[in-house]
């Protein structure tokens, strides 16, 4: 379906980077990593959303989860399965990322990673104040409960080797502009610039990759924006008929701060031992489904802001 193959796209860019790194001979019958950890926002968050009462966003309704087995939505903002599941389906890990509040994981969900996401974040805490979400801040602390549990199912040595070697994702950033400073005034009087805004982004973002570093992460994907004029939240605010247009500003803008990003990882990198942190490129897949949707299976022009429909939050 197509928000399946939106996000399988993605993947492949993604995997490419990671079997560049990581691949071997026995990729497809054995996981390239022991288990998978997921933080950030909507984009991959598998239903964390559904438990804090506070939460705004759910995926709670149809049509999610319409072309998951059992029909019926649980909490991921699509169709079927999210970037986390898909990533960890690639690459042999599981099949599903449950969410770390959902009430009575098992201990081998445990082992095999966890998402701690929340629909809504943003490295900005005054954006998950806006949407009542699980502040991507506040992520790290649900991760401190995870290797709490961890531990006492494998020991003290075993998890923190597992975690050490575990594919770290993290994804967030189009909150903070969206939903944050492109519609509170008080954000563009603060930042008049819209590249100081970034580069106060960027900066939490760095200091959220080094906090995950100091708890045992080592291996971490950061996805960058998506192309952010072209989510239909932002064309219908803008464009209020049937003729809607991406706003190209808000384009340019995406692409300001990818360009930053894949500047900074680098030395992130570098300033962390025993680190490898890779860019995941969203803002080019996105950008050549649009342009050319047939070449995906997408024929209909009203089909088209539907694939940008779970970047909403």
């Amino acid at each position: 379906m197509w928000t399946s193959k939106t996000i399988s796209f993605t993947l492949f860019i993604t995997t490419i980077l990671l079997a560049s790194c990581n691949a071997s001979a026995k990729a497809k019958t054995q996981p390239l990593f022991p288990a998978i950890l997921i933080f950030g926002d909507s984009t991959v968050d598998t239903g964390n959303n559904n438990y804090p009462s506070q939460t705004i966003f759910r995926a709670k309704h149809v049509p999610y989860g319409i072309d998951l087995p059992n029909h019926s939505p649980n909490g991921r903002f699509s169709n079927g399965k999210i970037f986390s599941d898909i990533i960890a389906t690639k690459l042999n890990i599981k099949q599903f990322v449950p969410p770390f509040l959902q009430p009575n994981l098992t201990d081998q969900e445990i082992v095999t990673g966890v998402c701690f996401a929340s629909a809504g974040a943003g490295y900005d805490d005054q954006t998950s104040l806006t949407t009542q979400a699980i502040r991507v801040s506040e992520q790290p602390n649900m991760f401190k409960s995870y290797i709490a549990r961890l531990k006492s199912i494998v020991g003290d040595k075993k998890a923190m080797k597992i975690i050490n070697n575990a594919l770290v994702v993290v994804s967030a950033g189009p909150n903070d502009f969206i939903l944050n400073y492109y519609e509170v005034p008080s954000w563009r009087r603060m930042y008049p610039s819209i590249s100081d805004y970034q580069d106060f982004v960027l900066n939490r973002l760095n200091n959220f990759v080094k906090e995950l570093y100091s708890l045992g992460c080592r291996k971490i994907l950061v996805g960058g924006l998506p192309p952010m004029g072209c989510l239909p939240i932002q064309m219908t605010a803008q464009f209020r008929n049937v003729l809607r247009f991406c706003l190209e500003q808000e384009n340019r803008d995406s692409v300001l701060y990818n360009q930053k990003l894949q500047k900074l990882l680098p030395q992130t990198q570098a300033s962390l031992t025993g680190s490898k942190i890779l860019y995941s490129d969203v803002y080019d897949p996105m950008m050549e489904m649009l342009q050319n949707p047939s070449k995906y299976g997408l024929h209909s022009h009203i089909e088209k802001p539907f694939l940008f429909h779970k970047l909403l939050l």
